[in-house]
């Protein structure tokens, strides 16, 4: 099982912006997919983004033009930028990796003020 670590998440005013770095204990070649998800106190957890190893990415609507999810293979790390961020965007994100299994990060909290 792959073992990420999270981190970039913090408080910023609406507007702002975050990087949001997830890094992979093992090699990102062996990693098929990674993606994010966020959960807001009250609500479900949410699929934010993912990105394939072929290269397509998948956006929810809400951070669609917003968000932006990379990789980079040499440092064994994925990406979130978050820009234009709204008080709705506050939520603990997740990344997570699928090799033979799905692991998880152990989430960040990401808070955006008015």
């Amino acid at each position: 099982q792959v073992h990420l670590v999270e981190s970039g998440g913090g408080l910023v005013t609406a507007g702002g912006s975050l990087r949001l770095s997830c890094a992979a204990s093992e090699s990102m070649f062996s990693i098929s997919t990674m993606g994010w998800y966020r959960q807001a106190p009250g609500k479900q957890r949410e699929l934010v983004a993912t990105l394939t190893d072929g290269g397509s990415t998948f956006y929810a609507d809400s951070v669609k033009g917003r968000f932006t999810i990379s990789r980079d293979n040499a440092k064994n790390t994925a990406y979130l930028q978050m820009n234009s961020l709204k008080p709705e965007d506050t939520a603990v994100y997740y990344c997570y990796a699928e090799s033979v299994l799905r692991s998880w990060g152990q989430g960040t909290q990401v808070t955006v003020s008015s």
